[in-house]
């Protein structure tokens, strides 16, 4: 069965670093209604198809390595929700990233108990996983999303349909879920690397974070606030603070509201002595 590449490059902003890339290709068909039979035989070869998961995983990781980068680690809330949009694009023998009543792609790894600062999806319907990764490593776009250096987890999903297998790849760059303790932690041991001593100010540099300005406690010489997906990076402006050799001292506190929508986010007051 021959392919054509159905070109959805669809970019859409959700914040300002938080992005969602989705991809489609599918085989040459004629799309139709499910029948009945088709809906149950869908459903009842699931067993069959957990083999075509593994080797769509495999396969991508073996692009990854060739190319000089990390194998993407498997992750299950992802599978989950990239499962469930299979089963219904399977069951409706229709190709699509949002299919009528239901969430978009980020809504649904977030349901599924996923945490990104970005996400990607690749679907496809075709007869075998070989033909499926050889599509989508033939499209530019496809292939960006298998080998984008910035995306660390996936989960995919194939389901037997109509049509044939219909395939889901959700990648993300995951966030881990710390709680504000953990969060402290990774940022003092960050600036305690560059030449600050703790400061005993954890509950203040709390309330600090929980304020859109000012400051809580004994006065600082600056507060920096942010937000962040990846803590191991400090922002450039705090960099410079310290670089410029007038602090000894920081407080770091964690507060909640480092979420835009679905994309997850750690916001941090630094608060400088």
């Amino acid at each position: 069965m021959p392919f054509t590449a159905v070109p959805k490059p669809v970019l859409t902003r959700i914040a300002c670093t938080s992005l969602v890339r989705i991809l489609a290709w599918h085989a040459v068909v004629i799309m139709g209604l499910l029948t009945a039979s088709s809906s149950v035989r869908a459903q009842s070869n699931q067993s069959e198809v957990v083999p075509a998961e593994r080797a769509l995983f495999e396969a991508l990781n073996r692009e990854r390595i060739a190319q000089g980068l990390p194998a993407l680690q498997w992750d299950g809330a992802l599978a989950a929700a990239a499962r469930d949009h299979a089963m219904r694009m399977a069951q409706r023998n229709t190709l699509s990233h949002q299919l009528p009543g239901e969430p978009a792609v980020q809504d649904r790894a977030t349901r599924a108990g996923a945490r990104f600062s970005l996400i990607a999806e690749n679907i496809a319907v075709a007869p075998t996983p070989a033909s499926i990764h050889s599509a989508w490593m033939e499209s530019p776009h496809h292939r960006e999303n298998i080998l984008d250096p910035e995306l660390n987890v996936v989960g995919i999903a194939v389901v037997k349909g109509g049509d044939g297998l219909f395939a889901v790849q959700d990648f993300s760059q995951s966030v881990a879920n710390l709680s504000f303790s953990q969060q402290e932690q990774v940022i003092l041991a960050n600036l305690h690397a560059r030449g600050l001593r703790g400061a005993q100010s954890t509950d203040d540099a709390r309330k600090t974070c929980d304020m859109e300005r000012g400051f809580a406690g004994t006065r600082p010489l600056s507060v920096v606030r942010f937000e962040v997906s990846d803590l191991s990076k400090l922002p450039e402006d705090l960099e410079q603070k310290i670089r410029s050799g007038k602090y000894h001292a920081a407080a770091v506190g964690a507060c909640q509201g480092g979420n835009s929508g679905s994309f997850s986010r750690f916001r941090i007051a630094v608060v400088l002595y």
